[in-house]
């Protein structure tokens, strides 16, 4: 396995670990963006209430429910939909780096569903209306865009973006595990995202300029 990755049975057999599980929720589509380029696949993700792209979920209390029950009462609370999601969606488990010595080792589970059109329709709907912590922990919920525009932007920029702990590599390994997306289109998109953080690095340094312009006494 990779470094610091775990099946399911060894992951509960840590002892002294906590355990976080986040689902990515997909469908497939036939819609095409401006009614020629073909979208594929949905994929949910979220903005976190500290700017990150994440997935769903949360950190699971196994002294009172399993992994996959403690996730689906995440999703119901950030989503605002009961869904259903079994040992049978779990893709990965991997110890997380600790944050000091004092806190308790942490486990990062992965989880994949696929849905209905219609039922992502209903989780954007829901997430946005009736979800406990829209507004809150949540932000709003944004679909993955899988597909490359003339100007190179759709997937290149979205993974761009500033993601949690490793969201994006969670969502690059699934892309290609699941065959949504083809080996040479990821990479291509990912070399183009590099591109993009080098300008979004100057474009920072010129704001922060700005803002230092702003303190000098006039």
């Amino acid at each position: 396995m990779a470094s610091g990755q775990l099946s399911r049975a060894e992951a509960l057999a840590c002892s002294g670990c906590r355990h976080a599980c986040h689902v990515m929720l997909y469908a497939h589509t036939k819609s095409q963006l401006f009614g020629r380029t073909p979208i594929k696949h949905i994929i949910l993700m979220q903005m976190r209430f500290d700017g990150l792209l994440g997935f769903p979920g949360g950190f699971v209390n196994q002294s009172q429910e399993s992994l996959e029950a403690g996730l689906c009462r995440e999703l119901m609370e950030e989503v605002g939909v009961a869904l259903s999601v079994s040992e049978d969606d779990h893709m990965d488990a991997r110890r997380a780096p600790g944050t000091s010595p004092s806190c308790p080792r942490l486990i990062t589970h992965f989880y994949a569903k696929k849905l209905e059109e219609e039922q992502i329709r209903e989780v954007e709907k829901a997430s946005a209306s009736t979800a406990k912590d829209h507004g809150q922990e949540v932000l709003g919920m944004v679909r993955v865009p899988l597909y490359t525009t003339k100007g190179g932007g759709g997937l290149s920029s979205f993974l761009s973006h500033a993601f949690i702990g490793n969201a994006r590599s969670q969502l690059v390994h699934s892309l290609l595990r699941l065959r949504l997306v083809a080996p040479e289109d990821l990479r291509q998109a990912l070399e183009h995202s590099l591109k993009t953080h080098a300008r979004s690095a100057a474009d920072l340094q010129e704001a922060l300029a700005l803002t230092e312009a702003e303190r000098e006494p006039s």
